[in-house]
């Protein structure tokens, strides 16, 4: 049993009997407006789609942060795109294909159009409502995204902060009228940075779960990184999401 099939059974079996096996990562590319080629994976959900999750991933990194989480939300009930950034690396044993074929150095702002794109070709996919999901400098660059575009109907941010250069996350959090789900490490500065963000979306609409055992970015849900605390912080995750797009 190879490491990757281990940490989805590992997930499956902390998350309950009822998972299935992981859903097939369709290999996808598409074109930001600027001319970038985005790569990434998607995967349909399991049964009939709640929503579309588009999963961003955190510096150094690549679609591979999600292999062993988006079967979880497949078997959920979200269909899921996981997408390869300009500004990423090869954590996890895994090339950052839009990366290495884009040959430019970028800033963490220079992916807005990459997180955009993914809006547009997620969009098409008939897969219900889109919902943006955001690891550490994609967890801010989430809120400028969902700001923008309409069709976001949820976000979920794991680490935000103020990581972004010319913008300012709280004044983009203060313009959205969403479901907002805000996690971290159980960090001083995280969960500082992630109260600030909650209190700045309006109505109340913003979730933050400080959880006893976690790490930074979306890797709190992975077990390989989070062995204490991944299955609990998963438990929050998917009552935001079942409050958020109910079950039917």
């Amino acid at each position: 049993m190879n490491t990757l099939h281990r940490v989805l059974v590992a997930a499956a079996l902390a998350l309950g009997p009822t998972l299935a096996a992981p859903a097939f990562a369709q290999p996808v590319s598409f074109d930001a407006k600027d001319g970038v080629k985005i790569y990434g994976d998607f995967r349909q959900a399991e049964g009939s789609s709640r929503a579309t999750i588009l999963l961003f991933h955190m510096a150094g990194s690549n679609k591979s942060e999600y292999a062993p989480l988006a079967p979880i939300l497949n078997n959920a009930g979200f269909s899921t795109l996981a997408i390869d950034q300009r500004s990423g690396g090869n954590l996890w044993g895994d090339v950052n294909k839009t990366a290495a074929k884009a040959k430019v150095s970028s800033d963490f702002a220079d992916t807005i159009p990459d997180l955009e794109a993914a809006v547009a070709y997620g969009s098409l996919q008939n897969g219900g409502p889109i919902i943006v999901w955001g690891s550490s400098y994609s967890s801010a660059l989430v809120f400028v995204v969902a700001a923008r575009h309409p069709e976001v109907k949820a976000l979920l941010a794991f680490s935000p902060a103020e990581y972004i250069q010319g913008y300012s996350i709280e004044k983009e959090a203060a313009k959205l009228s969403i479901p907002v789900f805000i996690t971290s490490a159980p960090d001083g500065g995280e969960i500082s940075s992630g109260e600030a963000l909650a209190k700045a979306v309006p109505d109340h609409r913003a979730v933050q779960y400080i959880p006893k055992d976690g790490v930074h970015g979306s890797s709190t849900l992975r077990t390989d990184e989070d062995p204490q605390g991944a299955s609990e912080n998963w438990k929050h995750v998917i009552a935001f999401l079942d409050s958020a797009f109910p079950r039917t």
